[in-house]
């Protein structure tokens, strides 16, 4: 396959995972509550993931000695992270939300040196600098269109910094065997499982039988987006390598910024454009790059 077509595929998976940004802001803007999203969330991407396995031919059995480790991928991936992007999503644009959101590689650098999975380098200290310095520059008042937004940004980090934390894990002691599709498909069954009972317990359970609108098709559609493009990602590692299928991190922040202001009308001061160029450029340093 050309190169083209490589990036061509990248700059679909990002502009996927970009959509969901959006949608999320949908999704809880009549005042649904985490846990209830977050059930159906696990829920509708289990059953895709399901059928998409039985049709690919793929193993759907779950070794009942991982549980504890779909568990907690589950929790670290979706669980814990979702419970504060939620809040935080009702509150903020979806376009800070996406700038927060790429922060990841960057919260990813420190973690990976205090679980000994990587090794210091100045340049991804740089990035981590950069991308702290975003973040700063977000926190400025006439950068939100809001200043009371401003309580809501930590809460927001909250998430990237759980998913640096997931991907470390799997970097340290592996999946155990598994693909990663198996493991995705094992975390959202389980992670379903726990999230009902607590949805329902907490008043937060979401009952389908309603009158269907925005907020309820903007879920199901970035749940299945979310499993569709993390297939497909984890796809372009195993075809074009890791380094290549890293970039998408790119389009994801950049194509969640342009979806949220096609479909929400959002618009942004001159503090988040400068924001994202610090984050941006955090993010590049601490890609990670060919030996």
């Amino acid at each position: 396959m050309t190169r083209l077509r490589w990036f061509g595929i990248l700059l679909a998976i990002g502009a996927g995972w970009g959509l969901t940004q959006p949608l999320t802001k949908i999704a809880v803007s009549q005042g649904y509550q985490p846990l209830g999203l977050i059930f159906w969330q696990l829920a509708i991407g289990a059953v895709f993931m399901f059928v998409l396995r039985v049709v690919t031919g793929k193993p759907i059995a779950l070794p009942p000695r991982l549980l504890w480790f779909f568990l907690l991928i589950a929790a670290l991936g979706t669980v814990v992270p979702n419970s504060f992007s939620f809040r935080a999503a009702a509150q903020l644009p979806a376009g800070i939300m996406s700038l927060v959101i790429s922060l990841v590689p960057m919260l990813a650098f420190p973690v990976a040196l205090a679980l000994g999975v990587d090794r210091f380098n100045w340049l991804r200290l740089g990035g981590l600098v950069l991308g702290l310095c975003g973040v700063y520059v977000l926190s400025e008042p006439e950068a939100l269109p809001d200043p009371a937004m401003l309580a809501w940004l930590p809460i927001a980090v909250i998430a990237p910094l759980c998913y640096a934390l997931e991907g470390n894990v799997v970097s340290k002691w592996g999946m155990h065997g598994l693909g990663a599709g198996h493991v995705l498909y094992g975390a959202s069954i389980v992670g379903a499982i726990v999230a009902l009972p607590l949805a329902v317990a907490s008043g937060q359970f979401i009952d389908p039988r309603t009158e269907w609108a925005a907020p309820e098709y903007a879920l199901v559609l970035s749940s299945i987006i979310h499993v569709s493009v993390y297939t497909a990602y984890v796809w372009l590692v195993t075809r074009a390598g890791s380094v290549f299928a890293a970039q998408v991190a790119y389009v994801v922040t950049g194509s969640g910024v342009i979806w949220s202001m096609l479909m929400l009308g959002e618009r942004y001061s001159l503090w988040v454009w400068g924001a994202m160029g610090l984050i941006l450029m955090g993010m590049f340093l601490v890609q990670p790059r060919d030996e």
